[in-house]
């Protein structure tokens, strides 16, 4: 049975009081209705899903997908007020198994006695591990609970899928400069949760500038402005000028919108990768500079680069990938932020290469091949032949020695025969690629052609020796010996000496 609700006391009157008046600016003017509440119109604009289903009462479970300071936890706590259900709000931060098992079982003596259903609010929920997540599914999926999660993470990296299943992803995006705006006017002008009782002057360029570097973020915007405007003392008339150089005094730094362990980190080395497929340095450099400003490791960013090398640039460029190991080295020599130019320079390199993913395609085929086809043995004319029984067994024979012919290469089949006449290396006429395949060219006169087959091999008949003396090795041959061999011609060598 749920613990029996003690009346409101003296103390509980005068700590929300206390609260009231201390909590930060952003917590005093954070919107109570619908009608208070900015942005995300393509979520609570009127007409939409969730503005009726909060309207009606009507809730289900949810997950609020937005960037920090745009109303995840305010569009909670107006459902709390506006809905006939229990609202139990729970930080992932702080909660564990015990607690959640304690908020069901509440839940479920609330619905059998009162049937009245509960709302629980999980904030930060990308912070439960699995097991914490599987510990709610159950009472989700039966509808004891209404789950309402919020998160800056990606759900589909952080909820459990089967929780994911259970619950409609709703994403916010960060406030518009005007909404920002409106929030800003709003806290200036509001007598009984804001600062009008300050009389405060924001100067147009001070407000255009906290605008601009609170990134979308209301908390920030909000919060910067407060410690601005108690931090000034009074001027003339009791006026409080707020200036550019106040707000740049508060803010300190932009509030920077990156996790390097969250979607953002991914979302912004595909924006560096692709800039440096499409060859524009200006965006790669930009989204170099956001990554390394966000905290992003930048040896992981110079890994990623040697990638791009071999990937999007191959043989197009052969010195793309010495200038990305080069800035490698320079980064783990030179730390930061010196080394951060060398990633700039390869960036930049990079860029202005001819392009090239034939390299990539290329070894895409061969795995393919490896994984889908039948693993042939060696061709004998390819194998090493290093004892009288290989050779008799015709390792090697046939083989062409490419440094004695006119061209110094062989036209013989490399592949096994089941894959005879394969060709996975298609160069472009891009950079050095085009010199590469002008080299190549000698394979499109065998495409013409039945691709040759190695010589057959006879088997020797009884007694019959190899044509070749016994430690005379064939052109190419390489000169292994079996480790009983080797042990002998070792003793040998020392009985000479």
């Amino acid at each position: 049975m749920p613990p029996k609700p003690r009346g409101t006391t003296l103390f509980d009157a005068q700590r929300q009081q206390a609260l009231q008046q201390q909590a930060p600016l952003a917590a005093r003017m954070r919107p109570r209705t619908l009608e208070e509440f900015v942005g995300q119109h393509h979520l609570v604009g009127e007409g939409k899903l969730l503005r009726r289903a909060i309207a009606n009462d009507q809730l289900f479970s949810l997950i609020l997908w937005g960037p920090p300071g745009s109303g995840k936890t305010t569009l909670a706590q107006i459902i709390a007020h506006s809905t006939k259900a229990h609202f139990e709000p729970i930080s992932a931060v702080s909660a564990g198994v015990n607690d959640l098992r304690r908020v069901v079982q509440e839940a479920q003596d609330r619905l059998g006695m009162f049937q009245q259903r509960t709302v629980v609010f999980i904030d930060e929920i990308h912070r439960f591990n699995k097991s914490q997540q599987d510990a709610i599914l159950p009472y989700v999926e039966d509808g004891t609970i209404i789950l309402i999660g919020a998160t800056t993470e990606n759900p589909s990296f952080e909820v459990n899928s089967a929780l994911l299943s259970r619950a409609r992803v709703f994403k916010l995006e960060a406030l518009t400069d005007e909404e920002i705006g409106v929030l800003i006017d709003r806290a200036l002008t509001d007598r009984e949760r804001g600062l009008g009782d300050l009389k405060i002057m924001l100067a147009r360029d001070a407000r255009d500038y906290l605008v601009n570097m609170a990134n979308g973020d209301a908390r920030t915007a909000l919060n910067a402005l407060e410690a601005a405007a108690r931090s000034k003392p009074p001027a003339i008339g009791e006026t409080r000028l707020i200036t550019v150089d106040d707000i740049r005094d508060a803010l300190q730094s932009r509030a920077v919108r990156y996790d390097k362990h969250g979607e953002l980190h991914y979302d912004a080395i595909s924006a560096l990768h692709k800039s440096v497929r499409d060859s524009d340095p200006d965006g790669a450099l930009y989204w170099l500079g956001r990554m390394l400003d966000g905290g992003e490791d930048p040896l992981y960013i110079a890994r990623r680069l040697v990638r791009i090398a071999v990937e999007d640039i191959g043989l197009a460029d052969p010195q793309a990938l010495p200038q990305t190991i080069a800035a490698q080295q320079a980064v783990h020599f030179l730390g930061q932020p010196e080394g951060e130019l060398a990633l700039a320079q390869a960036v930049v390199y990079l860029c202005l290469a001819p392009k090239s993913n034939a390299l990539y395609r290329a070894y895409g085929a061969v795995q393919r091949d490896v994984a889908e086809t039948r693993n042939e043995p060696v061709p004998l004319h390819l194998r090493n032949a290093p004892t009288q029984l290989m050779k008799r067994l015709g390792y090697g024979k046939g083989y062409e020695y490419a440094h004695d012919l006119p061209e110094g290469r062989s036209d013989q089949e490399h592949l096994p025969p089941n894959l005879a006449g394969r060709i996975y290396y298609e160069p472009t006429g891009r950079g050095f690629e085009a010199e590469a395949r002008e080299r190549l060219a000698w394979r499109e006169k065998r495409r013409l052609q039945t691709p040759p087959t190695p010589p057959p091999v006879s088997e020797p008949a009884p007694g019959e020796e190899s044509q070749l003396p016994p430690d005379e090795l064939a052109p190419g041959e390489e000169p292994q010996l079996p480790p009983a061999a080797s042990a002998s011609r070792r003793r040998e060598k020392r009985g000479k000496v």
